[in-house]
């Protein structure tokens, strides 16, 4: 029956395991870009950005329009009545020849505007990028410390079952039991804390992904940190080359030259055209002298001059604003790469110094591994107290979630420095 029951287990682990999906990070990081809702809405405003770029937009063609009118009345008088039917249609044409060039300024204005929602898209891909790569890791640092809560439980666990069978050969009294049961109790609620904790960060990714909730994934990228050496003056170059947000600053900073120049072009005159035909159909109906028809057309072009002679000093005004809101962007500029640049080498540091950190984590643990084994064999002699072990194991679980948690801290310090060098789509294309 034993065996029955066992095997029905071992049926239904493996039916759950092939239920869950493999996913690697870059499968995650491709689901993402496609999926996201944060991706999904940059793309339709990047889509309105690319319609707006349009001559049409910018007054470069003329307006048509036609235009149809039918007017009916009965006159009726002491003389002679008669019904009157009047018919016109027309079309008209209106084009602004010139206005100081804001034509012009308006279509590079719109070209500017494209691009930046270009860049705005690419700064969500790279945020989308970076939330990604840390969330699946965090679902695999999760998984590595449920592993390390549920090996420290199991010892718990056997230490617990051999001071109840000491216990019944005399060799241990009820408090030992009872600390013993204690510890695995402990441990247990920590394991079943982290359970909750591992599934959390997996929800987490799923929502990054826009996956249906519920989806089971199989994480199989390996939770490791990869050191790789970096020069700062080289991301520096890089981040002044690539940084989406610095290129978002110089293109708002061309916007602003552009607002300058649409601000001196009121000063120009405007020259604008308009043109078009009317025919109108007349028809009256007398009472006794019968109907009569009557039929025109009107064609005409007319060209306007206009030039604002003064108003107010308001166009003045205009241009001094817009040249220090020219200013303004220009010390902006400064301040966005002198804090890049802050910012880059605190990261770097932090890069630096996890790196090393990596390997004190490493080495603490696989003394914290070694202790545990030595002490695992004293306490199954006899040699050592529970107390002792108790401390042992404290000690490898701080060893071992450290040592996980350094190399997470490393990946997330890595990811941020490739973002703010501009090189993060390119490391994980």
């Amino acid at each position: 029956m034993k065996r029955i029951i066992l095997l029905n287990l071992i049926i239904l682990a493996v039916f759950f395991a092939n239920a869950q999906h493999p996913l690697s990070l870059s499968d995650a990081i491709g689901t993402a870009l496609k999926n996201n809702y944060d991706m999904q809405i940059v793309m339709h405003n990047e889509k309105i950005a690319e319609i707006r770029n349009n001559w049409g937009t910018v007054g470069r063609y003329p307006y048509i329009g036609l235009t149809a009118d039918n007017r009916n009345s009965a006159n009726i008088n002491d003389n002679e009545n008669f019904v009157q039917n009047n018919f016109s249609a027309g079309a008209n044409l209106s084009w602004t020849l010139f206005d100081g060039y804001s034509v012009h300024i308006n279509k590079a204005k719109f070209e500017q505007l494209e691009e930046l929602s270009h860049q705005n898209t690419a700064i969500v891909v790279e945020g989308t990028i970076q939330s990604v790569v840390l969330a699946y890791y965090s679902v695999l640092l999760e998984k590595e410390k449920l592993d390390v809560y549920q090996k420290v439980m199991t010892l718990s666990e056997d230490r617990f079952t051999q001071v109840k069978q000491r216990k019944d050969f005399g060799a241990s009294v009820t408090y030992d039991v009872l600390q013993a049961q204690n510890a695995f109790l402990s441990d247990k609620a920590s394991y079943l804390l982290q359970q909750v904790a591992f599934k959390n960060a997996l929800r987490d990714l799923n929502f990054l992904m826009a996956v249906e909730i519920g989806s089971e994934f199989n994480l199989t990228s390996v939770f490791e940190a990869i050191p790789k050496d970096y020069q700062l003056a080289d991301l520096a170059t890089q981040m002044t080359e690539n940084n989406k947000s610095l290129k978002n600053q110089y293109i708002n900073q061309t916007l602003l030259e552009n607002a300058a120049a649409l601000a001196k072009s009121d000063f120009s005159p405007n020259i604008s055209f308009a043109g078009g035909a009317t025919v109108n159909n007349n028809r009256s109906n007398y009472k006794t002298s019968g109907e009569s028809w009557t039929n025109s057309t009107n064609f005409y072009g007319n060209f306007t001059l206009s030039y604002n002679l003064f108003s107010g000093g308001n166009r003045k005004r205009a241009v001094q604003i817009a040249n220090i809101d020219e200013e303004v962007g220009k010390v902006e500029i400064e301040q966005m790469t002198h804090e890049l640049n802050n910012s880059l080498a605190n990261i770097y540091e932090f890069y630096l110094v996890r790196k090393e950190l990596l390997n004190v984590a490493g080495e603490n643990l696989a003394a914290a591994e070694l202790n545990l084994q030595i002490s695992r064999e004293k306490f199954e002699s006899g040699a050592i107290n529970s107390f002792n072990f108790r401390d042992v194991q404290n000690l490898y679980l701080n060893a071992a979630t450290q040592k996980l948690e350094a190399v997470y801290d490393f990946i997330d310090t890595h990811t941020t420095m490739l973002r703010m060098s501009g090189t993060i789509i390119q490391e994980f294309e």
